[in-house]
């Protein structure tokens, strides 16, 4: 699924962000919106976009596109079992955060291997974000609900060989709202 017209305004603002700002590469998830976010955010420039899917969202099986209260009605005795252990028991058919977080960090250490001295812009989505964020700070993989997310949001870190300063965690570009049109309510 590609953009909302709302996510396309929020792709606009993350580009406007970082029109002013050097950018050295570009790598989203492989998805229709991250690969436009990440067109937005390069622009006109000559930066290279690598596709890496190892930095999308866990995926959620059987459980993808329904509600908490649908989940829980469809498959009572696995939500049970994987709210009780968020981070090891899978949905249906899907894949536990222990597993997202695993492939996310073997992409984190890639860039750093990949790209080391240059800066790198990552499109992607909250829980990758999370999982990258509990390992910079210690924190437990169960604690990842900890860091607010949100959609067309920007984190940023600073690495340096001894040490990763978090210079921002969920920054919201302003949007330029005169472009929207707001839904009708029904």
């Amino acid at each position: 699924r590609g953009l909302t017209d709302y996510g396309r305004l929020q792709a606009q603002a993350l580009a406007r962000f970082f029109a002013s700002r050097k950018v050295d590469v570009i790598v989203h998830s492989g998805l229709v919106r991250t690969e436009a976010t990440a067109l937005a955010i390069r622009g006109a420039r000559d930066v290279p976009i690598v596709r890496d899917e190892r930095w999308r969202e866990a995926c959620h099986g059987a459980w993808e596109g329904l509600t908490y209260r649908e989940v829980v009605r469809r498959y009572p005795e696995d939500a049970a079992r994987r709210f009780a252990d968020p981070v090891n028991h899978a949905p249906l058919h899907g894949e536990s955060l222990a597993h997202m977080a695993e492939r996310v960090h073997q992409a984190w250490d890639d860039l750093g291997a990949q790209f080391a001295g240059r800066r790198v812009v990552v499109v992607t989505h909250g829980g990758p974000i999370q999982a990258v964020l509990c390992t910079l700070m210690g924190a437990p993989l169960a604690e990842h609900w900890r860091w607010r997310i949100d959609l067309g949001s920007l984190t940023a870190v600073d690495c340096y060989p001894t040490a990763t300063i978090l210079r921002m965690i969920n920054y919201l570009p302003p949007v330029v709202p005169s472009a929207y049109r707001f839904p009708a309510r029904p």
